[in-house]
């Protein structure tokens, strides 16, 4: 995670909305894209929040959501499972309101399960790389879940995929802001899956069952809950 720039320095350096704030939790926060400054840098992605907050024990009085997604990043990448990398974090109380910030890098080459799966009405794809996909997708589930991570979140659109020739798949998790370490990890699972299985547009029930057999290989103790 890079410190040497100021909070300040950061906020001011803006680009394209590809998330339009949205007014939330009793602020805002959207998305901006940072293009490179020089050749050799990559794209950036700067959620820049407005007294988007979260309460818990710790902070009672609350404190923005950001901090819970950088917390996120660094659990899950400490238990192998990618997320993009964290290039900065801060936030700052001005006043009475709390302006935050978290700089991720651009995950190269990934596409949402969401869009792979619209990509599909016109690039049919075999059914060897659907299964490979769909078993590295529950292999990240089952390590995020078994280090007792729920991602809170769980969409088509927050599971990014990484699909090319003669390559194992690559699997990635975004959008981690209301990710949280729970007692019970089989609470985590079941929160995510049965979520993901609401909300998975494109994803043919079939493959939904491949994919949920998969996982349950590798968490047989939940099959009676997830495969009824």
């Amino acid at each position: 995670m890079i410190k040497n720039q100021t909070f300040n320095q950061w906020w001011q350096r803006t680009g394209e909305w590809v998330e339009e704030p949205n007014q939330r939790r009793g602020g805002e926060s959207g998305v901006q894209l940072l293009l490179p400054e020089t050749a050799e840098q990559p794209l950036l992605y700067s959620k820049r929040q407005v007294n988007h907050m979260f309460s818990s024990l710790r902070y009672p009085c609350g404190h923005p959501t950001a901090l819970r997604e950088k917390n996120a990043i660094q659990a899950l990448q400490r238990l192998d499972v990618n997320t993009p990398k964290l290039i900065y974090y801060g936030a700052e109380k001005k006043g009475k309101d709390w302006y935050a910030l978290i700089i991720t890098e651009e995950l190269k080459d990934f596409i949402s399960l969401e869009a792979w799966y619209a990509q599909q009405d016109s690039q049919p794809v075999p059914d060897s790389v659907i299964s490979a996909v769909l078993k590295e997708v529950a292999r990240s589930f089952y390590k995020m879940h078994l280090g007792g991570w729920q991602h809170g979140c769980c969409y088509a659109k927050h599971v990014f995929v990484k699909v090319q020739p003669e390559q194992v798949p690559e699997v990635a998790f975004i959008d981690l802001e209301k990710a949280r370490h729970r007692l019970f990890a089989y609470r985590a699972a079941l929160h995510d899956i049965k979520q993901l299985g609401r909300h998975r547009p494109g994803m043919p029930d079939e493959h939904w069952q491949l994919f949920l057999e998969y996982y349950c290989e590798l968490q047989p103790k939940l099959r009676k809950n997830l495969m009824p």
